[in-house]
């Protein structure tokens, strides 16, 4: 089966672009592990437009019913994990169809399958930065963690770092206080890049015992498990040790477009360039949208809107390509 449209990511740009695929009677299909995209692991979302308050398990529920609510209109693959994408058929004008291969996420029994499409919108999102430190990886689930919604309650009365000045940091703090004794926050920065209703929730709490600026980290120290963080400051070269128990790592992202750095255009950060109109990206008949781009703004709400804009954008693509004329938003 030839798709009009394949859609990689159940996050909130990869559901948007299927709403509005369905709308447009599209023949769609989308590929993803899972709904919710990062914020999945967020206990307290307060930006997203509309709801005051969701859980990132609420706001993934809830994309997966709006993409649902279409019926077969939306063809759903997942748990899927898309592995090569190439570009095939390709006539003189630069107009191709599309192949994608997918297996079964890591853990997962089952057999990987083919897909051919007319168009693609790349929304695979990112995934949580690492340190790139001696004693991470041997730590990893032995105190080295990377989401403070999951893991926090397993820190109750410990002493604990948490590695990043900016949102994601700053909330990781916030998880912890019901349960951690001592929290240790490093910065690399001078000062915190966290939004400032995020910086006021840590104020005045005891359990903050510092914020430690200009850091940069080392090491980590253990045995069978986590016993301490060596850091560098950075202005002056002193490196000193802080015993801890527990390291939350919360330090950004990175965009999962590995499978597609010989297809698209990407930034010395591995971000898609995409044109901000629409989505497109180098190649034709791809469009991108979402934390995989080199959109600045990693947030939600403009994932959706930037998936709209290159849903529609590959609409309009698709009617050119079948000789139609275009059609207004």
């Amino acid at each position: 089966m030839l798709y009009d449209i394949i859609i990689i990511g159940g996050g909130p740009a990869g559901a948007a672009a299927a709403v509005y695929s369905a709308r447009k009677k599209l023949k769609t299909l989308l590929i993803t592990d899972s709904f919710g995209g990062q914020s999945v692991v967020s206990a307290d979302i307060q930006n997203w437009i509309g709801e005051p308050h969701i859980s990132g398990l609420d706001l993934a529920q809830k994309l997966e019913e709006h993409v649902r609510f279409f019926g077969d209109a939306v063809e759903i693959k997942m748990p899927e994990r898309v592995v090569e994408i190439k570009s095939i058929k390709c006539g003189e004008d630069r107009i191709c169809d599309f192949e994608v291969k997918t297996d079964p996420p890591a853990g997962r029994a089952g057999q990987g399958n083919v897909y051919e499409s007319k168009a693609l919108i790349l929304a695979q999102g990112a995934r949580r930065k690492k340190l790139g430190v001696p004693g991470e990886e041997k730590f990893n689930g032995k105190g080295v963690v990377y989401c403070s919604t999951c893991d926090a309650p397993l820190f109750s009365d410990k002493k604990v770092a948490v590695v990043g000045g900016g949102n994601a940091g700053l909330e990781a703090v916030v998880d912890l206080f019901p349960y951690a004794s001592e929290i240790y926050l490093f910065s690399r920065g001078d000062a915190l890049k966290g939004d400032p209703v995020e910086q006021e929730k840590i104020k005045n709490n005891p359990k903050l015992k510092e914020i430690i600026f200009n850091t940069e980290i080392s090491e980590i120290l253990g045995d069978s498990f986590v016993s301490g963080i060596k850091y560098k400051n950075s202005k002056i070269g002193e490196e000193k040790v802080l015993p801890v128990e527990g390291i939350f790592v919360e330090v950004g992202s990175e965009p999962n477009s590995e499978i597609v750095k010989d297809l698209v255009d990407l930034d010395k950060w591995g971000q898609i360039k995409i044109d901000s109109r629409h989505g497109s990206t180098s190649h034709l008949g791809i469009f991108a949208a979402g934390d995989i781009t080199d959109d600045p703004y990693k947030q939600n709400n403009i994932s959706v809107g930037d998936a709209v804009k290159a849903a529609l954008a590959a609409y309009n693509y698709l009617l050119k390509r079948e000789k139609q004329p275009p059609a207004a938003g």
